[in-house]
């Protein structure tokens, strides 16, 4: 438990921030220029990566894993788990908005239908 404490800070700090991240409102302006700001940070590293794969390696050393390969599956883990969870939260919130869509409908649909056949509309006497 106690060999490679600094990647594992780093590992439980980045799924704190992510679950953090996911809790919030994923509406405003705010949000989402925290996400092109992210975005564009990890295309920056991911070029320095391809471009420099011996910084990838240092770096990993440097947080007590042993090849930059292993960092950057760590990196990609954290990341998918994000991704799921992001993905999960707007199926969700998509699911929510189709039920109350769908319920809007039918409300309306019986409110046509009532003032086309009114009940006891059709008896003479």
């Amino acid at each position: 438990m106690l060999d490679q404490p600094l990647i594992k800070v780093i590992l439980i700090a980045a799924i704190v921030v992510v679950t953090a991240m996911l809790t919030r409102s994923t509406t405003g302006a705010r949000h989402q220029a925290v996400r092109r700001l992210l975005l564009i940070g990890f295309v920056g590293l991911a070029v320095v990566a391809v471009l420099f794969p011996g910084f990838l390696t240092r770096v990993a050393q440097f947080v007590g894993v042993g090849r930059g390969a292993d960092l950057l599956l760590y990196t990609l883990t954290v990341t998918f788990l994000g991704y799921v969870a992001a993905s999960y939260r707007r199926l969700r919130h998509m699911e929510q908005q189709v039920t109350t869509l769908a319920r809007e409908l039918a409300l309306r649909s019986a409110v046509h239908a009532q003032r086309d056949h009114p009940p006891g509309g059709d008896l003479e006497p």
